[in-house]
């Protein structure tokens, strides 16, 4: 179980560096609305993989509830310390919670371009965000994996 968490949680958390390769372009400027390159920069590429990328998009959806099966497994079978194992699950579920309810939706949307230059900028600044806190969830409990 161990090996298989740490595995979905690197997984992850490579996911997401290549997805702030693309969200990063939404720190500049932080105020007003995105000039349109960056906003086609951006959505074009949330328009490939989450929706011209299928079926392979799906691959990340199975490697989090894989992953998420296996904190839950080593928490059942003890194979890490209980506060390791809990504590990692805390944080995989809270950024895989908020990938499902909020994140996946705002890039689909954004992906589409079909809502006005503010509504795309507030999109791309949003999936930032969540990006941001994603990734330090996740490589906090990577982190404590390997330590475990």
């Amino acid at each position: 179980m161990h090996v298989a968490a740490a595995a979905g949680l690197g997984f992850l958390l490579s996911v997401l560096w290549f997805d702030l390769m693309f969200d990063v372009q939404a720190r500049h400027p932080r105020t007003g609305d995105l000039p349109a390159d960056v906003r086609d920069s951006i959505a074009a590429y949330y328009r490939r993989v989450t929706t011209a990328a299928r079926p392979m998009n799906r691959l990340i959806a199975l490697a989090m509830v894989v992953t998420l099966g296996a904190l839950v497994g080593e928490i059942v079978t003890g194979d890490v310390a209980a506060g390791f194992a809990w504590v990692s699950l805390a944080l995989a579920a809270s950024a895989i919670g908020l990938a499902a309810a909020r994140t996946v939706r705002n890039a689909v949307r954004l992906g589409t371009q079909a809502d006005d230059v503010a509504t795309q900028t507030a999109l791309a600044r949003r999936i930032l965000a969540d990006h941001l806190a994603c990734l330090a969830a996740i490589a906090i409990a990577l982190g404590l994996q390997i330590a475990a």
